[in-house]
């Protein structure tokens, strides 16, 4: 949730007429050291991107992807010119994607702000579960 709220994933608005929000959910997940102890507890919040309508809520879905070929392109270039190679992953992928379309979600079980019950998420970045979170 703190990654959630630093990147400003949403902001709380009055649900305009004639929209629907969608549903969210959190997942939760263990992971487990080598010998079967218990390491960290996870928790990702999903929202429902089943109830998605094309058109409407969405327009495209791919997702961009290299191929391989390019890759053994690139790594065959910096093996030539003796470059470094780096490598990166970013946790929260999906969390940074901007949205084009006007999506509304109910507000996160557990974390409904009182005095604001009434109140749902515009979303402004991408979200797991999304229809078009690949391709953000």
């Amino acid at each position: 949730m703190d990654s959630i709220m630093s990147n400003q994933t949403w902001e709380l608005v009055d649900l305009p007429p004639g929209s629907k929000p969608i549903g969210c959910k959190w997942v939760f997940r263990r992971k487990y050291h080598t010998d079967g102890m218990i390491q960290t507890f996870k928790a990702r919040l999903v929202a429902k991107g089943f109830k998605q309508r094309e058109g409407i809520d969405y327009f495209d879905t791919y997702a961009p992807v290299a191929r391989t070929t390019s890759i053994r392109i690139l790594f065959a270039l910096t093996s030539i010119h003796n470059l470094f190679v780096h490598q990166m992953d970013v946790k929260t992928t999906f969390l940074n994607g901007d949205l084009n379309e006007e999506v509304y979600m109910e507000q996160p079980e557990g974390f409904v702000l009182l005095g604001n019950e009434n109140k749902v998420c515009k979303l402004v970045k991408s979200l797991y579960g999304l229809k078009q979170a690949p391709k953000q």
